[in-house]
């Protein structure tokens, strides 16, 4: 895995090179969770590479590499993904993302639609609010069933960054977030997410903060604006982005192809990563 940097509009931007694929290879960029960095998965190495597609991804702001930017909305990462496929020549790319890296992969096929293939979100967060021409948000049924950890830090970030940071500097991890099955694949296939959420908060919360002010608010875009195909995928008892979220988003999304997981949480719903890289990978 590379680990790069490059330059856009005078910052310091961190991104990732899985190597994958071959020269020929169709680029993914992969859009993180909260708090995580950039680094695509590497479980899907393997697979990428049989099916030729070249496995990216960028550090948000405030985190990994990335300079901080005051302020940053979602539809802010679209101009970070597209420095970062044309670091690699791809006028063309497809974009994935998991849990606060969905809305941000949605926020790349809506406002990059010329070059965005294909998207797909897993247990993707819904927007708190949404622009007057589009889909009211979810409003108040947001926060239904959503575990208590996730309630407090988003009704913090409500009130500024300030409270919010307060909040985080007290938390201590609750494993009760997550599901047995969840748990049971954090020491198993999916250990990588204990590394990399590590990394994500190493030189401290400034992303973390910057993405959780960046969902309560309005996000930049709609999300009826994203034409490209798109696969929304939700497991059905998460208890950090509720299925209700997954389940607004398949209707919001024109024709999306929504997915619900029985008895997925918040990280096995990743299991269904594999067979969206091989529907991806059919799209270039």
């Amino acid at each position: 895995m590379d680990r790069l940097t490059l330059e856009l509009d005078g910052r310091t931007v961190g991104w990732y090179d899985s190597g994958t694929g071959g020269d020929d290879a169709l680029a993914v960029i992969w859009h993180h969770g909260t708090p995580n960095i950039g680094e695509p998965p590497e479980p899907l190495f393997s697979l990428a590479d049989e099916l030729g597609v070249r496995l990216l991804g960028v550090d948000r702001p405030g985190y990994g590499a990335s300079e901080g930017v005051v302020g940053r909305s979602v539809a802010d990462i679209a101009p970070l993904a597209a420095a970062v496929a044309d670091e690699v020549g791809a006028e063309r790319f497809a974009v994935m993302g998991h849990s606060g890296g969905g809305p941000h992969a949605l926020a790349c096929a809506a406002l990059l639609p010329s070059r965005v293939v294909a998207a797909v979100t897993f247990a993707g967060v819904a927007p708190l609010v949404a622009p007057g021409d589009g889909p009211a948000g979810l409003g108040m049924s947001w926060w239904d069933g959503m575990h208590s950890v996730g309630t407090a830090e988003l009704k913090a970030a409500l009130q500024g960054g300030e409270a919010l940071e307060e909040l985080l500097a007290s938390e201590e991890w609750d494993p009760s977030t997550f599901t047995d099955r969840d748990l049971e694949a954090l020491d198993g296939r999916w250990s990588w997410f204990t590394r990399i959420a590590a990394l994500g908060v190493e030189h401290g919360r400034a992303g973390f903060v910057a993405d959780d002010l960046a969902f309560v608010r309005p996000w930049g875009f709609s999300v009826t604006d994203v034409t490209a195909p798109t696969r929304i995928v939700q497991g059905g008892d998460d208890r950090i982005v509720p299925v209700r979220h997954g389940r607004w988003l398949g209707e919001g999304v024109p024709e999306a192809d929504y997915q619900e997981r029985p008895g997925d949480g918040h990280l096995t719903v990743v299991d269904a990563a594999f067979d969206a890289l091989r529907w991806v990978s059919g799209l270039r």
